[in-house]
């Protein structure tokens, strides 16, 4: 009994050192000493209110669109879910749908989020939700009324289309601060998961300015909010309410939720709504070079302490980087003033701006800063993107390196006036990522004209150096380090 009532005691005390909100985080004395009492919050949000708030700007978006027979044998090609779902390599289609006959016309149907940004019916949701300029789209309020959308504009390099409907006084979202948002906040998203209308979803934001594959033109949130095919489109709400950005992507194995998830900031999205509403497409600047990121193995090479910036490989002639005086090897450091850490940040320093615009651009050359100012290029509309960074991987001592000299036919086809043809590769140069059929067009910065020249540059270089290669129609620079 005694025992009984001394741990009954010992338990009443601890709960009376309870905050009232309940269980809280340990915290030292010399911790909650130091610690500003507003820093340390118990307990977890309501978004009760916040979903009321907001909610009834938030649409459900289906498409429909006819598939002529013949246009893909993948009757899933297209489909908002298919393109959701292909992004990650989850296997589709999905089984148990039968495809259509190839020779019967079909309709490729599909459901997304979306969110009124104006109150006279622009909508704004993902270009893989739409899909087309030619789909049926309807747009479902959180009031049951439905409105057949004309698809204003689709931007497929942001993911983003605008989309609108013809009704007055509707309700809108606020446009908030993405650049505000910190890691590890909490968020709220809300939408059509499997078309189950405004379902609420809740978590944090897990990273920012996340680098996607094959995207240059978006630095993703990363959110560990629960995202699934229906989601796309939808806003991403703070804790104030404010839309900071929409709904795009996951990142999955099985074709569900796997706590990974990416929304585009509202900064981005909004500045392509204005093109598309203006333009009915978005015109960017092109520059008129092949870049790549700088790695801690070929900054030694140029002269740089730390690897930043966008190394440049190619320059294309007559391009607005050629006419400012850009060359092969140049390091870009700064764009308009602001620091280039990665090569996709210079890509979206030039595609913010207008074609026929100036920008100023720090470079790093031959161990010295220089300026430069370009007037922009108008990038081509829906252009493919090719990117340079991958170096690839080649099969397997010494330099490993059989090289012969261009013929004045093979020079005059790439357009150089000397080089060395890769022929067979071994040891090191196949692990610093060469390959058969590349052609060795300088080192570090010097061009290569024979095989002796080579040979006595080598010798110079020591035991690091950056080679300049030609790569099919692609320009790269590789990193040679001798163990």
């Amino acid at each position: 009994m005694r025992k009984n009532f001394f741990i009954a005691a010992l338990a009443l005390g601890l709960a009376a050192c309870l905050p009232e909100e309940g269980v809280g985080p340990v915290l030292s004395r010399a911790h909650a000493d130091n610690t500003p009492a507003a820093a340390i919050q118990r307990g977890l949000p309501n978004f009760a209110d916040l979903v009321e708030k907001v909610s009834l700007a938030v649409v459900n978006i289906s498409v429909d669109q006819a598939i002529q027979p013949g246009d893909d044998d993948n009757p899933f090609a297209g489909d908002p879910f298919f393109d959701f779902l292909r992004r990650f390599g989850v296997p589709t289609p999905y089984p148990g749908l039968p495809p259509s006959h190839p020779s019967v016309p079909r309709t490729k149907q599909g459901i997304g989020s979306g969110f009124i940004v104006s109150d006279d019916g622009y909508v704004l949701t993902n270009a893989h939700v739409v899909g087309s300029s030619k789909a049926e789209v309807t747009v479902k309020l959180s009031d049951k009324r439905e409105f057949k959308a004309r698809v204003v504009g689709i931007d497929r390099r942001t993911d983003v289309a605008v989309v609108k409907i013809d009704a007055k006084n509707l309700p809108t979202v606020v446009i908030g601060n993405p650049d505000s948002a910190r890691v590890g906040e909490w968020v709220a998203a809300i939408g059509s998961p499997f078309g189950f209308e405004h379902s609420v979803t809740a978590g944090i934001i897990s990273a920012k300015a996340r680098r996607l594959p094959d995207e240059n033109y978006v630095p993703f949130i990363q959110t560990d909010v629960a995202i699934n095919p229906g989601n796309s489109g939808g806003p991403l709400f703070d804790l104030d309410g404010r839309v900071i950005g929409v709904n795009s992507q996951i990142y999955s194995r099985s074709g569900g939720f796997m706590g990974i998830s990416f929304a585009i900031p509202i900064d981005v999205a909004m500045k392509v709504k204005e093109q598309l509403v203006q333009h009915g497409r978005v015109q960017r600047g092109r520059l008129g070079v092949y870049i790549q990121d700088m790695s801690p193995e070929l900054a030694p090479s140029f002269g740089l302490n730390a690897p930043r910036g966008a190394l440049v490989a190619q320059v294309e002639p007559g391009s607005a980087a050629a006419r400012a005086g850009m060359k092969p090897g140049d390091i870009v450091l700064k764009a308009d003033g602001k620091e280039v850490n990665e090569s996709n940040e210079l890509q979206r320093a030039i595609g913010d701006k207008q074609p026929g615009s100036k920008i100023k651009l720090e470079i790093w050359r031959e161990g010295k800063r220089r300026e430069l100012a370009a007037v922009l290029d108008e990038l081509p509309y829906e252009e493919t993107v090719r990117d340079t960074s991958d170096q690839g991987k080649a099969p397997r001592d010494a330099l490993g390196l059989s090289l012969r000299p261009l013929d004045s036919r093979e020079a005059a086809n790439l357009g150089v006036a000397s080089g060395l043809l890769v022929e067979a590769i071994n040891g090191q140069a196949a692990r610093a990522g060469l390959r058969n059929g590349d052609v060795i067009l300088s080192l570090n910065n010097q061009p290569v004209t024979s095989l002796a020249q080579f040979r006595r540059l080598v010798e110079k270089a020591g035991k690091q150096f950056a080679l300049l290669i030609q790569r099919g129609d692609a320009r790269l620079f590789v990193p040679f380090k001798f163990n």
